[in-house]
Formats: structure tokens, sequence, C-alpha cells
């Protein structure tokens, strides 16, 4: 009873935040546009003409669309990346050569903004959904590599002497000791790689004539719909939240109780 009346106390507390965040967006609109007309409706919206315009690209059907495509394109690109980034990481991590020679390669890439390879796509593959496939898997993969290359190298090396002194070696070594250590690292990698390949999406659906969030998002600035603007950009706000609450966070908590670093 304690613990669903502390989750109903943080479910309004949360909800109340947001709803104060939405009455100083509501008030800035009035004082800006209509008392001090500072703004005109079209460049600064309010949360009525945002809602309303989220209401009708719903009932077009065009907002549940846009959203099943994006969340595929991701999903697909984003596993991509996971198996390419894992694959870099231990790579890195098992040959000295390609660590001394290829992490600060994988660094620079790694800083080079997703949309950068984007006339590549176009080039290699065309107008198309594997363009923006190969855009997003790239736009995170490096990510991947980074988190498995730093979590593993830093693992307390008390950790790995003790379980050699118990008999573990080999594969046994990282699937007992060393791969659960470096979780919380990888992790964090994963979710940092999801935010790149979120970005990633979005620069290819901008620049591509497909359907998507980032079309959608298109759509509103050559209309000067401001409203829908706003709108698909709150929506991925929210996808990003959801995924983030339901994934990750779920996951982080298990690893930080696994290692005694938070109590159920």
């Amino acid at each position: 009873m304690q613990r669903l009346n502390s989750i109903l106390i943080g479910v309004f507390s949360k909800i109340l935040f947001y709803l104060i965040l939405i009455l100083i967006w509501e008030t800035i609109f009035q004082i800006g546009v209509k008392w001090l007309q500072i703004w005109k409706p079209y460049t600064f919206p309010s949360p009525a003409f945002v809602l309303r315009s989220l209401i009708k690209l719903t009932q077009s059907n065009v907002l549940p669309i846009a959203i099943a495509t994006s969340l595929r394109r991701i999903m697909i690109g984003y596993t991509t990346s996971i198996g390419i980034g894992t694959l870099i990481g231990v790579l890195m991590v098992s040959f000295k050569f390609l660590d001394k020679h290829l992490s600060s390669l994988v660094l620079g890439l790694q800083t080079l903004p997703s949309i950068c390879w984007l006339p590549f796509a176009i080039l290699w593959f065309g107008l198309n959904e594997n363009a923006i496939t190969f855009v997003i898997a790239i736009g995170s993969t490096f990510a991947i590599a980074m988190s498995i290359e730093s979590g593993i190298k830093n693992v307390n090396p008390l950790f790995i002497r003790a379980a050699r002194t118990m008999g573990s070696k080999g594969y046994k070594l990282y699937r007992t000791v060393i791969i659960p250590a470096a979780m919380p690292n990888i992790v964090m990698g994963l979710k940092q790689a999801w935010s790149f390949a979120w970005r990633a999406l979005m620069a290819g659906e901008m620049l591509t004539a497909t359907k998507g969030l980032g079309q959608v998002l298109m759509w509103g600035r050559d209309l000067a719909d401001i409203s829908q603007v706003m709108g698909v950009m709150i929506v991925i706000i929210i996808l990003g939240l959801v995924v983030d609450k339901l994934v990750f966070s779920a996951v982080e908590k298990n690893i930080r109780h696994k290692w005694g670093l938070l109590h159920r």
C-alpha cells in the first residue's frame, strides 16, 4: 500500500509539473501575442493551437502512420547499429593493435554529425528506406562501440583477479564477470546511441521525401504552420521519454539493484 501511494504521488507530481509548464506557456502566449503583441500567433502558438493541430493530424491518420513508420525505421537501424557496434567494441578490446589505431578513428567518426552521412547514403542507396536505415545505423554505431570498449576496460581489476583465482577464464570470465560489471557503462552507451539514432532518423526523414515524423515536420515548415511543427516536436519528445522510461530506465534500475546501488 505504501509503495502504491508513493507511485501515485510521483505520477501526480509529474502531471502537476507539466500542467504548470503548460500554464507558463499559455501565459507567455497571452502576454507576448495578445497583450504586448511582441510576436504573431503564427510564430508562437498557444497550447490550444498545438493540441488542435495534433488532433487534426491524428484524425487524418497522418500522425499515426508517421509514428509507425518512424518507429519501424529506427528499430531496424538501431538494432543494426547494436550488432555492428558490439562487434567493433569487442574487436577493439580483444586486439591491442585495433585498440591503439582504431579507437581514435571511432571517436572521430562518433563526433561527426549524422547528417554528414546523408549524401553518401543517397549516392549509394538512392532516396529510399535503405538510405535512412544506413544514416540511423551509422549515427549510433560508434557510440555503442565506444561504450563497450570503455565499459570493459573500466571493470575493476579486483573482480577479474578474484574470478581468475577461482578458475574463471576465457569466455566464462567474460560471461560471468566482465560483461555484467561493464553493463552500467554499456547501457549508458546504448541510451546515448538511441538519442543519436533519433537525430539521424529526423535528419534522414526531413531531407528525403518519405513518410515519417521528420517529413510531417517539414510539411509544417512548408505550410508556415508553427503549431504543427511544435506538435510534432512534442510527439518526438514524448516517444523518446516513453522508450527511456519503459526500456533504458528499467534496465538501469535492475542493474543498479543487482550491484547494491538501489534498494527496491
